[in-house]
């Protein structure tokens, strides 16, 4: 195989970290069940324990699957390095926990994930942290809420779940003048449609849960980093807080990765298709979606990402009850959290994934009582389509 730095996306997608087993050939990656490896003599064990051997010593350290899995999302994201978690939030905390301490500060889109909001809000404020969450989509809030102690800018675009864009270059300039580092969620988007560290960001994470694996049956988080100094210091405390990936965990992802194009593909075409329906459907009220002209940031979706995704969120006239009729009687959508998956799942994030948010927190990040999110999978869009005007009759 050529130097797949150079080889364009697809191509990374199925070969990305995919090497054939040395010893017997095998194509796929093996699972290295396995908690710890045997030196072969003393001064070996103690090489690898001072660095100086690059080999493997213990699972939460390090695994052989799970090194083929970080190679390949480094690689797709364009960093030195990444770090395999044991869950979406356990990469979050890694970041929170490897770049923040007493005094520090944090400015981070007021519409993130709910917990990786919460967990600032709640438990790092016990030890001295503080955070202000801004509407990110004008970059200018970023740069007025930065501080002399602002240390990390935390952005998620598209956020979660009110699909509101942030410019990633300009946080990044705004970041790196106030002398702070600048981390991305880039879980809604997957490096198959934007590359954060192209565009200025230090860190780039993803709950690999969602489309990376793309398949409902795995939990799982990653974390990539630009600079080797700066990977060093989220190595150490991710793999010393011990939420590192187990090997089999890793060989799902693996597995899942492979068809991240193709899914992607798919779900973005019938999201495609889906969102021109429902924004000109008589009972919708509203929908945002990246790849509708109608997006504040359509223009942006275009200059920074390589296509508009596959999540929607809608509301539906009637507010929470109508919303609730609807989410109750489609028949292809499961109705469950999280995204990504081959399949459509359908959720009510102000009873749901941001109930913990307060109801005056939520209003102001635009998380409203009538906001559905459509998570759309790989089904037959006339068939998707069909079961949404169903349920939509139903008002």
């Amino acid at each position: 195989m050529h130097d797949l730095s150079k080889m364009r996306m697809h191509t990374k997608v199925v070969h990305a970290g995919q090497r054939p087993d040395p010893e017997t050939g095998a194509v796929s990656i093996p699972i290295y069940q396995s908690s710890t490896f045997r030196f072969r003599d003393a001064d070996e064990g103690a090489d690898r324990f001072a660095g100086r051997d690059p080999g493997h010593i213990y699972t939460r350290l390090g695994n052989p699957t799970t090194d083929h899995l970080e190679e390949a999302i480094a690689l797709m994201e364009g960093g030195c390095g990444a770090l395999g978690a044991a869950s979406g939030m356990a990469a979050v905390n890694t970041v929170y926990f490897a770049l923040l301490g007493q005094g520090s500060h944090v400015v981070a889109t007021e519409s993130l994930y709910g917990p990786s909001r919460m967990v600032l809000e709640t438990e790092y404020k016990r030890y001295g942290v503080s955070a202000t969450f801004v509407d990110s989509s004008d970059a200018q809030n970023v740069a007025r809420a930065m501080r002399p102690e602002t240390k990390l800018v935390y952005l998620e675009t598209p956020s979660n779940p009110t699909l509101k864009l942030t410019d990633i270059r300009a946080c990044a300039d705004i970041a790196r003048a106030g002398g702070a580092l600048l981390c991305v969620d880039n879980t809604f988007c997957s490096p198959l449609l934007q590359r954060p560290l192209e565009m200025g960001a230090d860190i780039v994470l993803h709950s690999m849960t969602k489309f990376i694996n793309g398949h409902t049956d795995v939990v799982a988080g990653i974390v990539t980093a630009r600079d080797p100094e700066l990977f060093k210091r989220l190595a150490k405390v991710h793999k010393n807080m011990g939420g590192t990936m187990d090997p089999h965990q890793s060989w799902l992802v693996l597995r899942g990765l492979r068809t991240l194009a193709l899914r992607m593909e798919k779900a973005q075409a019938n999201s495609l298709i889906l969102a021109p329906f429902l924004e000109n459907h008589p009972k919708v009220a509203w929908v945002r979606y990246p790849g509708l002209a109608s997006h504040p940031q359509h223009a942006l979706a275009a200059s920074q990402m390589d296509g508009p995704g596959a999540v929607i969120s809608f509301g539906v006239r009637g507010g929470l009850e109508a919303g609730k009729t609807v989410i109750n009687n489609v028949r292809i959508p499961t109705l469950a959290v999280s995204l990504g998956g081959i399949e459509s799942l359908i959720e009510h994030p102000a009873s749901m994934t941001h109930a913990g948010i307060p109801q005056a927190e939520r209003k102001a990040a635009d998380i409203t009582d009538d906001l559905v999110r459509l998570a759309v999978g790989c089904e037959d869009a006339a068939d998707l389509q069909a079961d949404l005007e169903r349920a939509l009759d139903m008002i």
